[in-house]
């Protein structure tokens, strides 16, 4: 693979809240040069809400020479406002791509499900709902969705190439079905699940026999044992406060399972490079809003859920790096292994 990357999360705006409380710029540098060094990536997809973390953090990754994937990830916004961000951050990409930065900009992930102009449905799961029900529905309802999200995406592309000189991208869900045509790289969010193993490896033959440069974002799985065989869903196991969103616990009794995402985060990596993908972007380094709670409750637990391939510490810090306030999980490992390999 030429870009072994990792997806680096600035923190996920929705109702005014953010998913990362904490933004300091020394870790944020600190936190990117670990990912350079010891997990062997060369490459970063920079995620989140807010356009001024999302510029700092770029910079601190193409200070360290690493390729940055400029992501605003856009969370039930309207589409005027969506177009409106992605402005704002195309400016905010060609400043950074202009002082000799390789830089990709990436118009938006999985947008159909996580806005609402897209489907019907005031939340993710109303609008997955009509997609997994009467398949006459769903083929209609799939049709629909694919004019909407060309029209808007061609509105995109314009605008931000308006904007910025380099290449573009979006991270698509593979029912979205996209016109690749006006983008420079093909992205997937491509996540194997028990249901589909035998298919997998074929599937990805298949894309990258499209032709254009393919990279493979969004893959990964939880932290307990089962959750690869339903990675797709695997961290949908927390109940949530009503009023705020926040994770409260988990929601039934879930066995700690790192060496199970390790596993499938080293065979994924194979598969992809085996191939011929031209890029991956693990997903993701930390999740800060489902902390590793060892003592206790074991449904108090939150990374159990967290598709992190380390554990958010509270109040304390971690043994392998004394100044981060987290720790390693064994996919840390597994994926630092395939990356120097």
């Amino acid at each position: 693979m030429r870009g072994k990357g990792m997806t680096y999360d600035t923190g996920f705006l929705s109702n005014g809240q953010t998913s990362r409380k904490e933004f300091d710029l020394e870790i944020v540098r600190r936190e990117l040069a670990i990912i350079r060094d010891d997990l062997h990536c060369n490459a970063v997809q920079i995620v989140g809400g807010d356009a001024d973390r999302l510029e700092l953090a770029a910079r601190c990754a193409a200070e360290l020479g690493l390729e940055v994937w400029f992501s605003p990830y856009p969370l039930e916004l309207p589409n005027a406002q969506i177009l409106s961000l992605f402005a704002d951050c195309a400016r905010r990409a060609e400043r950074l791509r202009l002082t000799g930065a390789e830089v990709v900009f990436v118009t938006g992930v999985e947008l159909s499900l996580m806005n609402p102009e897209f489907l019907p449905g005031d939340t993710v799961w109303e609008r997955l709902e009509p997609l997994l029900g009467n398949p006459y529905a769903r083929n209609e309802r799939l049709g629909e969705l694919v004019a909407r999200l060309d029209d808007f995406l061609g509105e995109a592309v314009r605008m931000v190439r308006e904007q910025f000189g380099g290449r573009i991208t979006y991270c698509a869900i593979p029912f979205e079905r996209i016109d690749w045509t006006p983008f420079d790289i093909m992205s997937i969010e491509l996540i194997r699940s028990a249901e589909v193993a035998d298919q997998f490896g074929a599937g990805v033959r298949e894309l990258v026999a499209q032709g254009k440069p393919l990279a493979i974002t969004g893959f990964g799985t939880a932290t307990w044992q089962g959750a690869a065989d339903v990675a797709p869903r695997s961290n949908e196991i927390v109940e949530y406060d009503p009023a705020t969103g926040a994770a409260v616990r988990l929601s039934g009794d879930y066995t700690r399972d790192e060496a199970g995402q390790a596993a499938y985060l080293s065979e994924l990596l194979e598969i992809f490079d085996n191939e011929g993908v031209d890029s991956t972007f693990v997903f993701l380094f930390a999740l800060h809003s489902h902390p590793h709670r060892p003592d206790g409750d074991p449904r108090d637990d939150l990374d159990r859920a967290s598709l992190g391939i380390v554990k958010v510490l509270e109040d304390r810090r971690g043994t392998t790096y004394p100044d981060m306030s987290w720790e390693p999980k064994e996919a840390f490992a597994a994926v630092a292994s395939r990356y120097a390999g």
